[in-house]
């Protein structure tokens, strides 16, 4: 089964990534690792970090001449902004810890962090709090994507909403939504909202402010069945909510057509069935974003995030001082302004990652050629109902 793990602080030396279960004989070129770090670190909004980090992953283990054979995955990627936090952040030494932070941030975890742990002060909890983590649930992701390749599947994803700013992609063709996405600073592929986007988050920049919004991530090429009805912690969509609501700052996830289908009779929430001897079994709808009883039925699977604003205001929030119990305005943190654009990276991670391990569940993940083989055997299968 892949699973894997991250370590790593925010301005600490470095991050790594651990990833297993990828099946042996997959061709990975280190290069599309790093295009996916890059699609991260883009984006509209973004801070001042994105200038002094050029993130790069090294594989440590798990390859041999850029084929991969059965074993654990480990790959690093440097943080250069450690350079100026050596003292700070040394795991080693006992220099300075530097200065105490004592007014944590309202929507951070850093109160209940140090109330949790015991700390003296919040760095401890910020360092790995941070969205910097995400930057290894990319290199995580963009393996698995690698493996879904394979299977034809393809994932995208695209900025719907930055803050009350809502794109119409109603107009826009579906093989053209991933490329204009690619193309807009925000990852809209809606041009003229795009530019209304970038207004905003240019007013919140000068309001020392910030902004979230939605994001939508489309998967496409779904086999029939990944996931299982048989047990709560089985279902498809259980999987991939959890790992998308995990994402820092994402505090919703909704399938198809998700909140509206409260407003809907049943004769309209559902995708009625059809067949033809060329497709086989279809939908002409897709209310259900792909996933019915847990399990993928051969639709795209199309799921939209909400990231609230980040909680690192430049203007701060009111909060406690921990020393004195006194009011006092929040630490005011580095951070963007608006990571919309970059959470649509995240999200695809999170997304490839889950499916690559229902897809290894149901078809083996020991050697590729024999994943190919049970999936052909499959598909051939399903002809025959």
């Amino acid at each position: 089964m892949i699973r894997f793990t991250t370590a790593g602080e925010s301005h600490g030396e470095s991050l790594v990534v651990v990833v297993e279960g990828i099946p042996a004989g997959l061709i990975i070129d280190v290069k599309e690792i790093n295009v996916e770090l890059a699609r991260r670190q883009r984006g509209y909004g973004r801070g001042e970090r994105m200038n002094i980090e050029t993130d790069t992953a090294k594989i440590l283990s798990g390859m041999r001449h850029q084929r991969t054979i059965g074993s654990p995955i480990a790959i690093t990627i440097a943080n250069k902004d450690f350079k100026n936090w050596t003292d700070v952040m040394s795991p080693s030494s006992s220099a300075s810890c530097g200065k105490a932070l004592l007014r944590p941030r309202p929507g951070h975890a850093d109160l209940a962090g140090l109330m949790k742990y015991g700390v003296n002060d919040f760095r401890d909890i910020l360092e790995r709090a941070s969205a910097r983590e995400t930057a290894s649930r990319v290199v995580a992701g963009a393996i698995c994507k690698v493996v879904l390749k394979e299977f034809g599947i393809k994932i995208m994803s695209y900025t719907l909403q930055i803050g009350n700013i809502k794109a119409d992609i109603s107009s826009i063709k579906e093989n053209k939504i991933w490329q204009d996405s690619e193309k807009s600073d925000i990852r809209c592929p809606d041009k003229l909202t795009s530019k209304k986007m970038m207004e905003l988050i240019d007013e919140a920049r000068t309001k020392g402010d910030t902004l979230g919004g939605k994001i939508v991530v489309i998967a496409k090429n779904i086999p029939v069945g990944l996931g299982s009805h048989t047990q709560w912690d089985l279902k498809l969509d259980g999987r991939l909510a959890q790992s998308l609501i995990s994402i820092q700052a994402f505090k919703s996830v909704e399938f198809g057509a998700g909140t509206k289908l409260a407003e809907l009779f049943g004769s309209m929430s559902h995708d009625e069935i059809f067949y033809n001897k060329t497709k086989g079994f279809y939908r002409k709808t897709n209310r259900a974003g792909g996933i019915e009883g847990g399990m993928s039925n051969g639709e795209s699977i199309v799921i939209t995030c909400t990231m609230k604003a980040i909680p690192s205001l430049v203007n701060s929030l009111h909060s406690v001082n921990l020393a004195t119990k006194k009011m006092a305005k929040a630490e005011a943190v580095r951070s963007d302004v608006c990571a919309v654009p970059a959470a649509g990276v995240v999200a695809e991670a999170a997304v490839a990652i889950e499916l690559a391990k229902a897809l290894t569940e149901k078809f083996g993940s020991d050697c590729i050629n024999d994943m190919k083989n049970n999936v052909n055997s499959y598909k051939e299968r399903l002809k025959a109902i």
